[in-house]
């Protein structure tokens, strides 16, 4: 996929507030601090379309991108920011939650992961979640340029291996680098077939 047009269209913090056009939404999520705004910038090859902060937890309410005049590249919140207050925790879960399981719009959800960590129990609780309730996601991981190909590739084997525990069949897993480009290709080739 040729990405011709990225804009910025609109922020919400709850259902209502969503573009009201039938465009179906592709969207990220994953722990605070795991790389997605840059991801969304590499995806997209605008440097500065979604917002990069050093500090966790800057992405607070759900924000669309019209990618083609075609699809909505969707960046949520991230979660299990502990620093922030247990109102305001309480607040991101319920606009996550309202809009990944209450989206009707939403075609794709890609949780993201950071590559060079064991599988963590949020994350495992969070995809856990989301096949109990049938929503279609797929696994990024990310920051794979931060080691060896090799460590990469033990690290989703390992994860492929936890998630067999519990499921028959594993999601589409995708290994990135934001810097490097790495991936690109492969889940815009891979949002393009769902289009289809």
């Amino acid at each position: 996929m040729i990405i011709r047009s990225a804009e910025f269209k609109c922020s919400s913090s709850r259902l209502g507030q969503l573009p009201g056009d039938a465009l179906p939404d592709f969207a990220f999520i994953g722990r605070s601090n795991v790389g997605k705004s840059s991801l969304i910038n590499m995806l997209t090859a605008r440097p500065s379309l979604a917002k990069v902060s050093s500090t966790p937890g800057k992405t607070r309410l759900v924000n669309h991108f019209l990618i083609n005049n075609d699809w909505y590249l969707v960046d949520l919140p991230g979660y299990g920011y502990a620093r922030a207050s247990k109102d305001a925790r309480a607040g991101l879960a319920r606009i996550i939650t309202d809009y990944v399981l209450r989206c009707e719009r939403m075609h794709f959800l890609f949780v993201l992961v950071d590559s060079r960590h064991e599988p963590q129990a949020i994350d495992l609780e969070f995809i856990t979640m989301l096949g109990r309730e049938g929503v279609p996601f797929g696994i990024v991981f990310t920051k794979c340029d931060k080691q060896s190909p090799g460590r990469t590739e033990a690290g989703m084997e390992h994860y492929k291996r936890r998630l067999l525990e519990q499921w028959e069949e594993l999601p589409p897993m995708f290994a990135t680098s934001s810097e490097k480009r790495t991936g690109r290709e492969e889940i815009l080739d891979f949002i393009e077939r769902c289009l289809k």
